[in-house]
């Protein structure tokens, strides 16, 4: 199964991206998407998830800032990121996690975001 992400990049600090994440229809209407991040040297971190029924939880350190969302006709996932600081610096990948399952089963293959300062 494979999850492409998509939208990285290099951006200033106070700037906006959006990453998008396709899977396949198959996999995306039983499973809830999140959006994790791993910062060089450390671990990977939950950034935001999105239940299949559209309810979404975040990071602490992101509320306020980005937002996820779902396209249910396209199978895609979105995270809308706004106020981008240099501590957002990571690779973001896409996950999907059939069932609801607490962690999950399916991973994209990252997109690099980079923030200046």
């Amino acid at each position: 199964v494979q999850l492409q992400a998509s939208g990285g990049g290099l951006v200033q600090a106070g700037g906006s991206l959006r990453l998008s994440c396709a899977a396949p229809g198959s996999i995306f209407s039983i499973s809830a998407m999140g959006w994790y991040r791993q910062a060089p040297g450390k671990q990977r971190d939950l950034v935001a998830r999105i239940s299949r029924f559209g309810s979404s939880t975040y990071a602490d350190s992101v509320k306020g800032r980005f937002t996820i969302s779902r396209n249910n006709t396209e199978n895609t996932v979105y995270l809308q990121m706004n106020g981008l600081t240099p501590d957002d610096t990571a690779v973001y990948y896409c996950a999907a996690a059939p069932y609801g399952a607490t962690y999950p089963r399916y991973w994209g293959q990252g997109t690099l975001v980079t923030v200046s300062s």
